[in-house]
């Protein structure tokens, strides 16, 4: 996974303010790297390697992508002794980090029968055993630093899997299900909506708290606010189709 050009100790999109302790990492790692497995164990091998448009990826780039970001800006530079597993993974796999290296095209991550999807859980297995090696050792703050911002990185992946694999399958005649309910989505009424009022006038926004936050999240800074009405609760699923049914997106008003 290395390349020719050296990756920035930290990718530009988020900010990490301080490292977390090296057990918790290690806790957090092994449950957000098992919660994407979860996502998937529903899923048939052939439904890992659609791309039905130039905005989605398969579902097997994103399992390969997010190891490679580990393996790339974590084990690479910070693990002694630590081996690519496979040369060309860092070119396939990249997505739009240029310092990196080279990247394979986004609107044909497609077109890749290999490696296949058992090819991609190995490389998985791979970086999880090394990083497993790494964070059970004493871990420098910026390299704790840097697995919180993978981290970060693969929950937001795990938005994009399921994004993704859902419009694979609403394209699809036979309309599978990427995961059945747990209950009658009739079931329960919401509770009265009503309206809340906000005054207008100068309000703080911003990240001010310690810990993780992403780059557009700073710097905390002053901003005038005109007055607004909030929701007291979530919109329901039938109130965004009444929304819809009743031309809410070709009436602008």
């Amino acid at each position: 996974m290395n390349t020719a050009i050296a990756p920035d100790p930290a990718p530009p999109h988020a900010v990490p303010d301080a490292a977390p302790s090296t057990a918790d990492l290690s806790v957090r790692f092994q449950a957000v790297r098992g919660f994407t497995r979860t996502l998937v164990e529903t899923m048939e091998t052939e439904d890992f390697v659609v791309q039905t448009m130039e905005d989605v990826s398969p579902t097997k780039w994103h399992l390969a992508h997010t190891s490679w970001f580990f393996e790339t800006f974590v084990l690479s530079p910070h693990l002694p002794g630590y081996a690519p597993f496979h040369p060309q993974y860092a070119y396939l796999f990249n997505s739009y980090y240029v310092q990196a290296g080279e990247r394979h095209c986004r609107d044909r991550r497609g077109y890749l029968s290999r490696p296949t999807v058992a090819d991609v859980m190995a490389y998985r297995a791979h970086v999880d055993a090394h990083m497993t090696q790494l964070l059970d050792g004493d871990v420098p703050d910026e390299v704790a630093a840097l697995v919180e911002v993978g981290l970060h990185h693969e929950q937001q992946h795990q938005e994009l899997l399921v994004t993704d694999i859902k419009h694979v399958f609403s394209v699809n005649p036979l309309r599978p299900v990427f995961r059945e309910g747990t209950g009658d989505p009739g079931q329960g009424e919401a509770s009265p909506l009503s309206w809340i009022a906000f005054e207008g006038g100068v309000h703080e926004i911003g990240h001010q708290d310690e810990g993780f936050h992403f780059d557009n999240e700073a710097p905390r800074h002053k901003t005038y606010v005109q007055p607004f009405r909030m929701a007291s609760r979530l919109v329901t699923c039938g109130e965004f189709m009444e929304f819809m049914a009743d031309g809410g997106y070709r009436r602008p008003e």
